[in-house]
């Protein structure tokens, strides 16, 4: 794992792996899963990664925000 560090939306790349999710929103790696599997934040399997795309980050950040 890299120790990436994102200061703003245009820094995050398309999609982020759960480990690039958590520090963003300040969560662990069960609560990650959670919103995943709850479909508060939808993901995509590709093979065996999982990948969350900036724009969904984005729409939870702003749903979540109000």
């Amino acid at each position: 794992m890299d120790n990436t560090t994102y200061h703003t939306y245009d820094d995050l790349p398309l999609t982020l792996r759960v480990e690039e999710l958590m520090p963003i929103l300040g969560i662990g790696r069960n609560t990650a899963y959670e919103l995943m599997r709850s479909g508060q934040i939808r993901s995509v399997r590709i093979r065996h990664r999982i990948c969350i795309p900036k724009t969904e980050v984005i729409r939870f950040l702003n749903c979540n925000n109000n």
